[in-house]
């Protein structure tokens, strides 16, 4: 176990305050930084505010259930992975907000280390895709540096054409290709044919769908 963890912020979402200490103490215990909330309403309030981590909250709340939270979570774009508990007789409705994107969901009475594996992985691929978003702008910023011709070029390359063919798609000399794909490398500072095509693939995943 990490003695310590990036981003290991949680917000524990709860109408039951016993519920509520007791998860907070177990997760501080484990080296998270825990916030409590008496509602889903009391943590959407915070809107923008809310400190980057997971979210860890009961499916069945009055006013905002865990399906209504996570509706609200995915129409403002909030990317927190959520964590649903759930009654034996709410299984169906914890099932549902797995399919709405929900991250996990924990049956009650649940197993501290249920809860503390559950919290960990949410946390962890949190971790990996804000890194992954990092470096798909990063790829982004880096190609936008090319000219028209240059990334008329690239398409090619990532296509997997020799430089003769797509001299011939684009009505240039393989040589003039070369010289394109050099200025691409030295622009993107690309190490490889294979770095550049990584680059390119993930400046696709950061552009706007």
């Amino acid at each position: 176990m990490p003695a310590s963890q990036p981003n290991s912020f949680v917000h524990v979402i709860d109408d039951d305050e016993a519920v509520r200490d007791s998860l907070a103490a177990l997760l501080d215990s484990a080296g998270m930084e825990v916030r409590t909330y008496a509602s889903a309403g009391d943590f959407l309030a915070r809107g923008a505010s809310a400190e980057a981590g997971c979210v860890v909250t009961d499916v069945r709340m009055p006013e905002i259930t865990g399906l209504e939270l996570l509706r609200h979570l995915n129409e403002r774009g909030a990317r927190f992975p959520v964590i649903v508990l759930t009654g034996e007789a709410d299984v169906p409705m914890a099932v549902e907000a797995l399919k709405r994107g929900a991250s996990d969901f924990i049956e009650k009475p649940f197993n501290d280390d249920v809860i503390l594996d559950a919290t960990r992985a949410a946390l962890l691929r949190m971790e990996g895709d804000a890194q992954r978003s990092e470096e798909a702008q990063d790829a982004a910023d880096k190609i936008a540096l090319l000219s028209s011709r240059e990334r008329e070029v690239l398409t090619g390359l990532v296509a997997g054409r020799s430089n003769k063919i797509i001299a011939l798609d684009l009505g240039i000399s393989p040589r003039t290709v070369e010289v394109y794909r050099a200025n691409i490398m030295s622009k993107t500072h690309a190490d490889s044919l294979s770095d550049l095509v990584k680059m390119a693939l993930l400046s696709q995943a950061s552009a706007p769908a």
